[in-house]
């Protein structure tokens, strides 16, 4: 994944301003997360509404299946476009590298003898540096797109790819305008702006010997190259000048006609939100009296599709719809999360195109939360992706010192058990009500600033129910389907550590259901935490501990479900274990018969128990509650309307929905510790949507979101309190039919 011709170039952009140094520049611009923050808010509405009228799911599947198809069979299909490309009289290139690509360019333009190209919609362009890499031989590069050509003039890269420039506002637009121009240019006055940019590149289109574009699709059957855009420019590119150069990616073809119309009505729903962009041109063959030369990329293109993690990242139509969903992108913009091509996908790719290092520290930026596979209009896998890449830079480079202490501890049973109950004995002196509440710890200060931390429990889960035996079913308290079953209950570390009480609140619910209960032994962490740090080994081990460890439990009492409060581990064990055993077909095969089990509380109680709607609504109270989607729960397991029915049907709430709950709450597990000023920033958002409510508890369904959000609370003084909806359930249960040693939400 190296390519030694642009490693110097790399160096010098990274000298200019290292990872760290761009991360701080953009929290510190107050122009930046604002603006961006209002277009992800504004697409997201946009992009939602256009949805309506097709069924997104169905089309993307679709298109999966199409991309997928020329995957796997990609040299014929190309060289079946290059057929049909060169029978309509364009000429068709071949560039293996970036460095080839920029050749091609510039053996074209100097058998013209031109020294202008005007230049749209062409990411491949930037993918290759063209601009930088001719300059130097005399040739100009005009950017003839409306945000390209002010990135350009401003000496910056794009920040997003379909929106160059959307971090920057009216004002700085202007402001550039006034500085590169020497002319006076309105900072408030949008269309005047406009105006004089497309008179600064009209004339360009007409002095220029080539132009040069990109491609959205590349039709095999016919060699037609298509293009989207909503200014017209691509057109004027590919038909001005008497020399037109297409540089396209080798994963751009589609077989079909109708295959790309499927990509169109994709694409331009994702990308802008409209249902389809204002010019799309299908350009077969030169103009008459015009050349036309297409030069396909490589560029680590066949590496990516060699290896069975990434081959899908081949897939993408370049929307952008990735970076409208990304809580950290939205904080810092393209110029920190990404190299050239920003937002998830460019995590992905970037290590490909231009060397793992080039993406070694930005891959940290991504906190798991799985927004962007959601979106993803041709489903790409890519939070689990860039997961990859994460463990492949760990490899190169060596996991951070700390995180591999920390997680050689957490791997070890016995050292965890003994580091917890140590901990909880000797935090004595800097706990209050329950939190570590001083600001100025050492070591981890800037996450205890604006953060209060949890205390290790007194008393863990393990020692308040039978740990390595089973519980023979109670009578049922309330009415069920599942009266009489056999169902294993999971914890996860943090619920039997740091908040028992929610796994006895599940308890409860459990024993009113009248099933029996088995409390598997043995169990310690499922490898979440190194599998998200990029320690597959660490996480393959504690995934083998923990598999074994529900195989003994099941061998003994043959469960008829597995039962966890924690949305993340039950996303770890039911997918990322298939992932990390996908090349150890016995592992995975005790993987999937353990997935197949398992799921969390929410759908236990609503796809299988069936409680009736009301049986634990009150006749005289109705709770007012607010619920944050954890994003493991409603990203990874698709959990919407079951946390909802058990609030509303089953405990008779009034849900208050808040702004922005399909969003992060800054969590992320280690992102937190990593990036605390964005985690905070996203906390505080989430708190503050939350308190605008008006409802007086916050209710979510995984514990990591839960010590996030009641830290907050507390180290700011808030009143909200924050609940799992179980303790919810348990409460109602309790005061049902009382059974002692369960505690409710405060």
């Amino acid at each position: 994944m190296n390519h030694p011709a642009l490693d110097e170039r790399i160096e010098e952009l990274e000298d200019a301003a290292s990872f760290h140094e761009r991360y701080e520049q953009a929290l510190h611009n107050p122009n930046l997360a604002r603006n961006i923050g209002t277009y992800q808010r504004n697409w997201r509405g946009t992009r939602d509404r256009s949805l309506e009228e097709i069924d997104f799911e169905q089309l993307r599947v679709k298109f999966k299946g199409i991309k997928t198809h020329v995957t796997d069979d990609l040299d014929a299909f190309l060289a079946q476009f290059t057929e049909q490309a060169e029978r309509t009289g364009a000429k068709v290139h071949t560039a293996r590298t970036a460095v080839d690509a920029v050749d091609l360019v510039r053996q074209i333009c100097e058998q013209h003898g031109t020294k202008l190209i005007v230049k749209s919609k062409s990411m491949v362009s930037e993918e290759v540096e063209l601009n930088h890499e001719l300059a130097p031989h005399g040739i100009e590069v005009v950017e003839t797109d409306l945000g390209e050509w002010i990135v350009q003039k401003g000496g910056e890269r794009p920040s997003h790819i379909v929106g160059p420039a959307l971090h920057l506002g009216r004002q700085q637009v202007g402001e550039l305008l006034n500085r590169v121009l020497d002319k006076p240019v309105s900072l408030e006055d949008i269309p005047e702006q406009v105006r004089t940019i497309r008179n600064e590149i009209r004339p360009a289109f007409f002095e220029a010997g080539v132009g040069m574009t990109g491609a959205n699709a590349l039709i095999a059957e016919s060699g037609t190259v298509m293009i989207v855009t909503n200014e017209g420019n691509g057109r004027l590119a590919g038909s001005i000048p008497p020399v037109q150069i297409v540089l396209a990616g080798i994963e751009k073809i589609v077989p079909t006609y109708d295959d790309a119309m499927t990509q169109l009505r994709l694409l331009a729903r994702s990308a802008t939100g409209q249902r389809l962009t204002v010019y799309t041109t299908f350009m077969t063959g030169p103009t008459p009296g015009h050349e036309m030369h297409i030069i396909l990329v490589d560029n680590g293109r066949r590496m990516m599709r060699s290896m069975p993690e990434f081959v899908d990242a081949l897939h993408c139509i370049r929307c952008g719809a990735c970076s409208n969903v990304c809580p950290p992108y939205g904080e810092v913009s393209g110029h920190v999360f990404g190299h050239i091509y920003s937002g998830a996908i460019g995590l992905v790719v970037s290590g490909f195109h231009h060397g793992l290092e080039s993406i070694a520290k930005a891959q940290s930026l991504c906190l798991s939360c799985n927004a962007c596979e959601t979106v993803c209009p041709a489903s790409i896998p890519l939070p689990q992706q860039i997961l990859d890449v994460r463990k492949m830079v760990a490899e190169a480079n060596g996991m951070n010192p700390k995180k591999e202490a920390v997680l050689e501890v957490y791997s070890r049973p016995w050292a965890v058990d003994a580091v917890t109950r140590l901990g909880g004995r000797l935090s004595g002196p800097i706990v209050r009500k329950g939190m570590i509440r001083t600001r100025k710890l050492p070591i981890v200060n800037r996450q205890t600033r604006w953060r209060s931390l949890p205390v290790p429990a007194a008393k863990p889960l393990r020692d308040l129910v039978p740990t390595g035996s089973s519980e023979e079913a109670q009578p049922a308290r309330i009415p069920s389907a599942v009266a009489g079953k056999t169902v294993a209950i999971f914890p996860g570390c943090m619920t039997d550590r740091l908040y028992p009480e929610q796994g006895m609140a599940i308890v409860q619910t459990m024993r009113a259901l009248g099933v029996r209960l088995v409390y598997p032994g043995g169990l310690n962490c499922c490898g979440l935490p190194a599998s998200n740090m990029g320690d597959e080994p660490t996480a393959r081990k504690m995934a083998q501990q923990t598999i074994e460890a529900m195989e003994n439990a099941l061998a003994r009492t043959s469960a008829d479900y597995i039962v966890s409060g924690s949305a993340s581990c039950v996303a770890m064990l039911t997918q990322d274990y298939l992932h990390i055993f996908r090349n150890e077909l016995t592992w995975q095969a005790r993987a999937k018969r353990l997935a197949d089990k398992t799921m969390d509380f929410t759908s236990f109680l609503t796809n299988v128990a069936q409680i009736p709607p009301g049986t634990l609504a009150s006749d005289t109270v109705t709770p007012v509650v607010t619920y944050h989607d954890s994003c493991q729960g409603l990203n990874a397991l698709g959990l919407t309307d079951e946390p909802r029915e058990i609030l509303v049907d089953l405990l008779g709430c009034e849900l208050r929905e808040l702004e922005g709950n399909r969003t992060c709450c800054g969590f992320g597990g280690a992102f937190g510790f990593d990036y605390p000023e964005i985690s905070e920033r996203l906390m505080k958002r989430k708190l503050d949507n939350a308190q605008a409510t008006d409802a007086p508890l916050v209710v979510s369904d995984n514990q990591g979101c839960i010590m996030h959000l009641r830290g907050g609370c507390d180290a700011e003084g808030r009143s909200l309190k924050v609940a799992h909806i179980a303790e919810l359930v348990a409460a109602r249960i309790e005061q049902l039919s009382p059974e002692p040693g369960v505690r409710g939400p405060e």
